[in-house]
């Protein structure tokens, strides 16, 4: 299956077309589940992982632009932020299981404090322009080099770059009490 027959059944999916959908499930679902048992290490977790990253994909399979890079890879980066989210979520259960511990202010503070420095960087991130939390997603969160974010988005160097840095920068000021 190449970029060409992606493209045509993101767009159909778009579109609402159940079967395109389903027909780009069967051609992708195997790599989007070896790379979230890649990151979890576990099959249901993974499972959970490309299910709810599927559901995304077809919510917003609209949005999907193929000047910023192939469908697999932007199917790729959903089902990732998926599974990042999930290992979040574990921690914090394995985190509650060492203490042998319900959840509980007192009991976690720290857990709490992390986790509400975790939904101040989301909600400083979301204040991001567009390209400046892209950017950074793909660098930081995806783990991709400088020169393949260029790649992916399509954009000089010295523009990916300087996104990442400003993004930063915002980010910094915005966490900074």
């Amino acid at each position: 299956m190449d970029q060409d027959d992606h493209l045509k059944l993101i767009s159909a999916t778009a579109l609402g077309d159940r079967q395109a959908f389903a027909r780009l499930y069967q051609q992708t679902s195997g790599k989007l589940l070896a790379v979230c048992l890649k990151m979890l290490g576990n099959r249901a977790l993974a499972e959970e992982a490309i299910q709810d990253a599927y559901v995304k994909i077809w919510h917003n399979a609209a949005d999907y632009q193929h000047h910023k890079g192939s469908v697999l890879t932007w199917m790729i980066s959903i089902a990732r932020y998926r599974a990042l989210d999930i290992l979040r979520y574990q921690k914090v259960r394995k985190e509650d299981a060492i203490t042998g511990e319900p959840a509980s202010l007192e009991a976690s503070d720290d857990r709490f404090t992390d986790l509400d420095a975790g939904h101040k960087l989301s909600q400083c991130i979301d204040e991001l322009p567009q390209e400046h939390q892209q950017a950074i997603h793909l660098a930081y969160f995806n783990g991709l080099s400088h020169q393949e974010v260029v790649h992916y988005l399509d954009k000089p160097l010295g523009t990916i770059k300087s996104w990442i840095r400003r993004g930063l920068q915002q980010l910094q000021r915005c966490l900074t009490p």
